[in-house]
């Protein structure tokens, strides 16, 4: 198989989807990979190291009109949509509940579309989405403290507090992955932290490997009003797979919380879960609204490229080295996680939630 990897052209997108090592494993294999020039540069590995791995370097169109799986970070944009051809296998972060537009694009184009992000093992883990998941939790106390400085607006708090000053108080919502590793770098700051999950299972769990160092809250309404209102810093990791992000944070509760705090939304691939988020960038990654500081940046790991490039690749080598090896029908009967990945195939879309959030019908893969 040919497998291709474009160099990402989303705003201030520094990932890329394989890494060189990665590229041997796919010509150890007997495949022939192509790599735009320039797409790993951003993330410290230059052009020679690709080729030295046996990859060819050729152009944007080259790989899109040749490539018979393309292997992404994100998702296209406009400006790739006519380069998407029939038949060919896209493999990368779609994130289509939030995207109607590109759901259709994929349609009409009968691109083989499957999503790291719904790629699920049958205990319910996810195991493409959690490499970028740790990094953006554990980004999210960094960015956080940063948003709470005067000079971004924030309430001039440090996190970890001083002698005689209680420290910063940082309420976590959702103890996923992303959650539970912004609830142990928060801990490790000195922080006062609490996180809500409606699991208790994920509670006891982040509880016992913080040692107590954390209050754990059942997420409900109520608890949810209690804790926002009295928080220094606000991390949205709340996820439900392939589907919209579920709404949180209405703006009457946005606006009842502390003046100068901060919320980061690491929801907001997949809509946000405050009413008041809205995307951002890295050029320009916060906003004021309601008196709270926003940090709504939909591609917080491209911040720290190499770390998360080969975080990614580690997570989904096997995977892509399954579908060029055994072909897309044949890897989808023997991995009942890629079935789960496949958003759309052939005109239709398979994802029940993705289906669901876009308003048309889901049609088995089979």
């Amino acid at each position: 198989m040919i497998v291709g990897v474009p160099r990402e052209v989303k705003d201030e997108e520094s990932r890329v989807a394989l890494t060189p090592s990665g590229v041997g494993a796919f010509v150890a294999h007997g495949h022939r990979v192509l790599v735009e020039y320039g797409a790993g540069a951003a993330s410290s590995l230059p052009d020679r190291l690709y080729r030295d791995a046996g990859a060819t370097l050729v152009d944007a169109r080259s790989v899109w009109s040749t490539a018979d799986l393309v292997l992404k970070v994100k998702e296209p944009l406009p400006t790739e949509y006519a380069l998407l051809r029939p038949e060919v296998i896209l493999f990368t972060y779609l994130h289509l509940a939030a995207n109607p537009e590109l759901t259709r694009v994929l349609c009409e184009r009968r691109v083989s579309a499957l999503a790291y992000e719904t790629l699920q093992l049958d205990d319910g883990s996810l195991p493409l989405l959690a490499p970028m998941s740790e990094v953006a939790g554990r980004l999210a106390v960094q960015v956080g403290a940063w948003c709470l400085q005067a000079q971004n607006g924030g309430r001039g708090v440090l996190l970890s507090g001083a002698s005689g000053v209680r420290p910063a108080k940082v309420v976590i919502l959702g103890a996923g992955i992303a959650g539970t590793n912004a609830c142990q770098v928060a801990v490790g700051t000195g922080a006062h932290v609490s996180i809500l999950d409606v699991d208790p299972a994920k509670l006891r769990y982040v509880h016992d490997i913080l040692g107590g160092h954390v209050t754990t809250v059942m997420s409900n309404r109520a608890n949810v009003e209690e804790e926002v209102v009295a928080a220094d810093l606000v991390i949205g990791a709340v996820l439900i797979p392939g589907a919209r992000a579920p709404l949180l944070l209405p703006r009457t509760l946005v606006a009842a919380m502390r003046l100068g705090a901060a919320f980061v939304d690491l929801a907001i691939d997949q809509g946000g879960c405050a009413e008041t988020s809205r995307p951002t960038t890295h050029a320009r990654p916060i906003y004021v609204t309601d008196r709270v500081v926003h940090y709504c940046v939909t591609n917080m790991p491209g911040i720290v490229p190499h770390t998360s490039t080969y975080a990614l690749t580690n997570a989904t080598l096997s995977y892509a080295l399954e579908i060029a090896d055994a072909g897309l029908p044949e890897a989808l009967r023997r991995r009942p996680e890629l079935h789960r990945a496949c958003n759309v195939l052939r005109g239709r879309v398979t994802h029940p939630a993705v289906a669901a959030a876009v308003g048309v019908e889901a049609t088995s893969p089979e």
